[in-house]
């Protein structure tokens, strides 16, 4: 996978913007690396466009060991700047870019949705910013050890009923970790979420809304 450092891209106005990731896998056992493909900033994500992809027949085309579909996804942020992306590929008539990678932990599977998949922390290598204007609402997931996970999505992939009004109270239905909290607040000043030297920590509950930790700058 190859990065190109020179393309910057900025988006505005992105809360509650549908999109979808398309991710390639490759390699075995110990040694699972996925390469992220998403469509935010090229396209809506058209449901019929989505819905009649095949994994395995994309999996087949590219030459990858699978191909997992993760989407539809809404933004919760308002603004994005990515300063390292990647190639931009047609899925079936869909189009994507490359926006980040890493490896998969041995003991998560992206394809499964058993429950060690969820509130398990991966790292992906990406160069982004996200901003969350102040005066709206953020959500937040609030580990035993003092680590913050702001949402940066919400997904359709197992509730497509999820709007953003419904997750001021989606910690009445989330099964967390012990020691685990939900949080929505409304910051005063615009919210900066930030990789840590090129590194995002991400991870998903099991509603496969997805977190970013944030670090600070």
């Amino acid at each position: 996978m190859i990065f190109m450092r020179d393309r910057t891209v900025r988006l505005s106005n992105l809360r509650d913007a549908r999109h979808g990731t398309i991710f390639f896998i490759r390699g075995a056992g110990h040694q699972l690396k996925a390469a992220a493909y998403s469509t935010l900033g090229l396209n809506d994500c058209p449901l019929d466009k989505w819905r009649s992809l095949d994994a395995k027949r994309l999996a087949k085309e590219f030459r990858v060991a699978a191909v997992y579909l993760s989407g539809p996804r809404f933004c919760t942020f308002d603004q994005a700047t990515a300063y390292m992306v990647g190639e931009t590929l047609f899925f079936e008539g869909l189009e994507a870019r490359l926006v980040g990678e890493g490896y998969i932990p041995p003991t998560m599977d992206l394809t499964s949705r058993q429950a060690g998949r969820y509130y398990s922390a991966f790292t992906f290598r990406r160069d982004f910013v996200f901003l969350f204007e102040a005066g709206r609402p953020v959500h937040e997931l609030l580990t035993p050890d003092e680590k913050a996970y702001v949402m940066q999505s919400y997904s359709h992939s197992v509730d497509d009923s999820l709007t953003s009004e419904s997750l001021l109270t989606l910690g009445n239905r989330l099964k967390l970790p012990e020691g685990w909290h939900y949080r929505v607040r409304v910051p005063d000043q615009d919210l900066i979420a930030r990789p840590g030297v090129g590194q995002a920590e991400v991870l998903e509950d099991e509603l496969e809304n997805t977190y970013i930790q944030l670090v600070s700058a």
